[in-house]
Parts: C-alpha cells; sequence; structure tokens
C-alpha cells in the first residue's frame, strides 16, 4: 500500500515537472524509470499507467504552450516632473548692476554682474532682497495682500495685523532651520522712550528699541531689566535739496555747514556713545573716513559766506521732520527745535518746523520734494561704505536734488574694487567733494541700546537693527512682545526704507544669505553657497533644497528668478510695491527698464 501512494506521488510530480517545464528531458526519464521499478514491486501493470500519465501530461504542456507568457510588471517609478525654468532676468545694456540672472538649474541660480562686485555677499543678505513666492507674486501683482501678508520662509509667520496697534506672528512650524522657541511674537510700538520704558517696567512687553537717553542709567540699575548697548553704525543728518532756491547756492549749503554747532547737538539730546560725525559714514566701517573732516563750527564765518551768497539778511525756509525715534536720532522733536534756534541765531534763517508722518516724509524726502531742510539718518545695513555713500549720494538718488557726478563717478569706481588699500583714495576723493558740495550736514553718529526684561534669554542689540527674535526665550512665557518706535510702513520691504519695516521683515523672510545673529558676518540662508569667479563678476548660488514658504509651495530658482525680475524691472507686471520707488534696488542694483528722468 505504501509503494502504491510513492507510485501516484511520483506520476503527479511527473506531471507537474512536464506542465510546468521544470525538468530536463533527462530527469523526466530517470522519473519515469524509478515509477516503472516501483510499479513492478507494487505488481502493478505501468503501461496502462504510464499512457496515461504521457497523456496528461501531453495536454498540460500543450496547453501551457497556448498560454500568453507570464511577464512580471515593472515597477513604475514615480515620474519626475522636470523643471521649467523662467525667463532670465536680461539687462543686455547693463543700465544697471546685473547683465544677466538666470535659473541654471532647479537649484542654482547665476548672477552675472557688469562690473566686480566684492560687496555682493553682503548686499544680497539684507532684508530688502528677501524671496517671494513666485506664484503669490502672480496672485497679488507685487501689491495689495502682499504688503501686510507676505508669504515667506522665515521662523515665523504673519497672522493678523491690527493697524495702529499691533502685528501678531505665529511660529512656522515647517521651518527649515532652528525653529523659534516661542510659539508666538507681537510687534506693538511707540514714539515716546518713556512709554516704551514703562510697557517694559510693567511687564506688558518682553524687550523695547531705543530707550531715551536719559533712562540708561534707570535701566541699567534695574535688576529686573537688562540694558544691552548697540555699536553706532548710523549717520544723522540735516539735508537740503538743491533744486530749491536758495540750497541750488553751493555757497548757501557751506555757511549752512558751518553755521551748525554739532557738539551742542551731541552734547545735549545724545547718549554716552555717541560722537560728533567727522564723515558721513562711520569710521569704524574701513575706508569710511578717509579724506578731510568735516567743517568747524563758525558762526561768523558762516554768517560772512551767506551773506557773500546773497542773503545778508538770511532767508526764510522750512525743517520737515518725522516723530519716530531713532537711534541715529533720539529726540527728533527736541533737535529739531535745537536746529530751529541755532538757524536763527548764527545765520539769520527763519525756519518753521513742519512733522510729518513717518511714510509720507519718507516718501517726499526720496523723490526730492522736500522745499526746506530735512531731519533723516541712516543706519548700517551692510558693513560697507557703499551702503552709506551709494545710497545717499549715488546717480539714482534724488533726495538732494540732482545728484553729483563728481561724488557718483568716483563712487561707482570705488564700489568694484575688491582691495580696501586700493579702494582708499576712491573714497578719500568722494567724502572730500562731498564735504565741498554739501549735499546735507552729517551731524552725529548715535549711540543707542535697547533693553529687555531679566529672565529675557539671548537677547542682544544688533549693529544693523535687524534683531532676531526666533533665538529669544521670553522667560517662562509663550509669546515675545516686542515694542519699537513706529509702526511698519508695510511687510513688502523689497519697496521700504524704514527700519521699523525691515526689523519686522526679517521675522517673515529670508533672502539667499543673512547676517549672522548680533553680528554684520554675511552666512548662508536659502543658498548654502554663492560662489564667484576669480574677477568678482559672476556669483553661482546654490539653493538650499527641501524649503517650503508659508503656503506650503516648494521654493527652487524661479522663485529667485521671479523675485528680481518684479524688483529689477520696472516693465516687469509685478512691478508694484507699496511706493513704487524700490530704494534698495535701485540704489544698490540699478532698476532696469527705467524711465528717462524728467
Amino acid at each position: 500500500m505504501k509503494n502504491l501512494r510513492l507510485l501516484f506521488f511520483a506520476l503527479v510530480l511527473a506531471v507537474v515537472a512536464i506542465a510546468c517545464d521544470a525538468a530536463t528531458q533527462e530527469q523526466i526519464d530517470q522519473a519515469v524509470d524509478q515509477v516503472e521499478a516501483l510499479a513492478t514491486d507494487a505488481n502493478i501493470d505501468v503501461t496502462a499507467v504510464v499512457e496515461q500519465v504521457e497523456s496528461a501530461a501531453t495536454q498540460v504542456s500543450e496547453a501551457v504552450a497556448t498560454e500568453e507568457p507570464m511577464v512580471e510588471e515593472a515597477t513604475e517609478e514615480p515620474e519626475m516632473m522636470e523643471f521649467a525654468a523662467l525667463d532670465p532676468v536680461v539687462d543686455d545694456s547693463c543700465a544697471g548692476a546685473f547683465s544677466r540672472i538666470e535659473a541654471t538649474s532647479q537649484y542654482e541660480v547665476t548672477f552675472d554682474l557688469c562690473n566686480p562686485d566684492p560687496a555682493f555677499l553682503a548686499k544680497i543678505a539684507f532684508a530688502a532682497f528677501a524671496i517671494f513666492s513666485d506664484d503669490y507674486l502672480n496672485e497679488t501683482g507685487g501689491t495689495g495682500a502682499i504688503l501686510e501678508a507676505p508669504v515667506g520662509t522665515g521662523p515665523y509667520k504673519v497672522d493678523v495685523w491690527n493697524r495702529g496697534d499691533s502685528i501678531i506672528f505665529s511660529k512656522n512650524e515647517a521651518y527649515w532651520g532652528e525653529p523659534a522657541v516661542a510659539d508666538q511674537l507681537v510687534f506693538r510700538w511707540a514714539s515716546e522712550g518713556a512709554a516704551r520704558l514703562l510697557e517694559l517696567q510693567s511687564g506688558q512687553v518682553d524687550g523695547i528699541d531705543n530707550p531715551s537717553p536719559d533712562d540708561f542709567d534707570t535701566i541699567a540699575d534695574d535688576d529686573s531689566l537688562q540694558l544691552i548697548e548697540r555699536p553706532a553704525l548710523n549717520i544723522f543728518y540735516f539735508g537740503m535739496t538743491n533744486t530749491f532756491p536758495p540750497f541750488d547756492n553751493v555757497q548757501v549749503r557751506q555757511a549752512v555747514a558751518m553755521g551748525i554747532d554739532r557738539q551742542r547737538i551731541v552734547d545735549n539730546f545724545y547718549p554716552g556713545g555717541s560722537e560728533v560725525a567727522s564723515h558721513f559714514t562711520p569710521c569704524a566701517i574701513p575706508n569710511g573716513c578717509e579724506g578731510e573732516s568735516w567743517y568747524d563750527f563758525d558762526a561768523e564765518a558762516a554768517r560772512q559766506m551767506l551773506a557773500d551768497a546773497g542773503y545778508p539778511d538770511g532767508f526764510e525756509t522750512t525743517i520737515y521732520y518725522r516723530d519716530v525715534f531713532r537711534s541715529y536720532l533720539p529726540e527728533p522733536g527736541l533737535v529739531a527745535q535745537e536746529l530751529q534756534a541755532q538757524l536763527e541765531n548764527n545765520l539769520g534763517i527763519v525756519a518753521t518746523i513742519e512733522v510729518m508722518e513717518s511714510g509720507a516724509f519718507i516718501a517726499e524726502s526720496s523723490a526730492g520734494n522736500l522745499e526746506g531742510f530735512h531731519l533723516l539718518g541712516w543706519g548700517a545695513d551692510y558693513p560697507h561704505p557703499t551702503n552709506f555713500l551709494d545710497f545717499h549720494f549715488g546717480q539714482a538718488n534724488t533726495q538732494f536734488g540732482a545728484a553729483h557726478p563728481e561724488i557718483y563717478e568716483v563712487l561707482a569706481e570705488a564700489a568694484s574694487v575688491a582691495d580696501p588699500a586700493v579702494a582708499a583714495p576712491l573714497y578719500e576723493q568722494a567724502n572730500n567733494m562731498i564735504k565741498e558740495l554739501v549735499p546735507m550736514v552729517p551731524i552725529a553718529h548715535g549711540g543707542s541700546a535697547v533693553a529687555y526684561r531679566g529672565d529675557v534669554e539671548g537677547g542682544f542689540a544688533s549693529p544693523l537693527g535687524n534683531e532676531y527674535f526666533a533665538v529669544m526665550t521670553p522667560g517662562d512665557r509663550g509669546q515675545f512682545v516686542w515694542m519699537q518706535n513706529a509702526e511698519p510702513i508695510s511687510l513688502f520691504c523689497a519697496d521700504e526704507t524704514d527700519g521699523e519695516s525691515l526689523r519686522a521683515c526679517e521675522q517673515v523672510q529670508e533672502a539667499l544669505y543673512t547676517y549672522e545673529i548680533g553680528g554684520t558676518g554675511a552666512v548662508p540662508a536659502l543658498a548654502t553657497e554663492c560662489a564667484p569667479n576669480e574677477e568678482l563678476t559672476q556669483w553661482v548660488c546654490t539653493l538650499r533644497e527641501g524649503v517650503t514658504f508659508h503656503d506650503g509651495s516648494a521654493f527652487d530658482a524661479n522663485d529667485v528668478i521671479a523675485t528680481f525680475g518684479a524688483n529689477l524691472d520696472v516693465e516687469n507686471p509685478n512691478h508694484a510695491g507699496n511706493t513704487g520707488v524700490y530704494e534698495y534696488y535701485d540704489y544698490l542694483w540699478g532698476l532696469i527698464n527705467k524711465p528717462p528722468a524728467e
């Protein structure tokens, strides 16, 4: 019985082997011989059985042969979307700094410059050159919603802007870098230093900008508060517009330069660490103070020069300013009154004072529309003379009226020189011409500070005025509240210049590079590297992969091209902004297709 079962088992194996073509003919013959031997032992007539097996095997074999061969399905690779680069930004005329900006791959952008630029990284790190989403630029047309609710890549995103009261930011949970410490960030503002200090002392805010100079000792002596002084990388100046008489007369401007007691202003209205400006650019910046120092105060000589210019009895004019406390101008109202008194006492010039709303003041002064004097200043965006001199005295700036080629042509040459020692004689020449032509009067480099509650960890004072709040721990609180001098004008900082707007933008948006926390060095941000050629006329930026905007869209080279195209090219459909002036883009890079000045 056992042998019978073995026989049938062997027969089944034979059928399966033949049907599946799993055995060679030799192996099949061997199996049949074994079956015959078993059958003989079991006294079974094997002939009929073998015939049946062979018949069955033939039928199975034929059936298998007629079947479609089994083909293993290949695992499909996910279809990769081919990167379609936007058209490059091109300026064959080299009217500005760039001849071409191109997305050379999905995560690489090449900047071709018309001239060498050793300060490229320092410039590209500035908040005004933050990268916007291509889709959001097209959706908004570069204005409207983007002014108050930009879609960035930064550690915070805008929740709501309560105009006149506060801006509330929430933590970006998908941030590519080190996440923000506090879950919520709030910006508030107050124009008076005393009001800001009271909010800090009462625990309503965690940090304040620019406490009044008179309050420095009060804060330093309070164990529950922290005072951190900020380096004086700024300038306060007394501006004039040479397209309006009598400021079209260089002797009038020189008389004003000699007739103001600048030391008196610093002594009475500035905190410790401040100094009278010998030059427009702070001396801490290499090549900032090449050339002759500014005029000494001499009221008698100034009055005689004004008489020689045809104004022996002086003249009537206006002093314009905005009531915004800045590190370069801590007491704007008091300083305006001091200047008013000095003009009349020293020069016989009778000036009325007009306070303007901040945004309107910036727009009108930038356009050169203020017929009289104006009080303004500048804080360093990056530590290079181009940041101070090229903006204010470059060919594109109309703030002081008609620009002077004796100044801007030399500055353009100096800006292309990498070696500071080689550039020094050029900056000497430019500074001397600024002194001779007097577009404005540099008054002071103002010392300033920030203050925090005692339990705030990681607080610092940026020399560039761009405090980064994502690294600060507000004690055991989940919300960090910051109070600054004024409300931001907009959060589209490609078209803003005021520090209050720029600081807010820094929390939300990012450029290809940024500045080291608490310092001035440029470090990678949305780019992992920007590398130059030997001549410094081409910079290739490798972009950071895996970064997303606040709306979830992925960041790549097209966003860089869309940003620079919209903000540089006047004819781009998304070139709208807030004022449409795009001052930083114009003075640092030069706008494309800009209509000729009327």
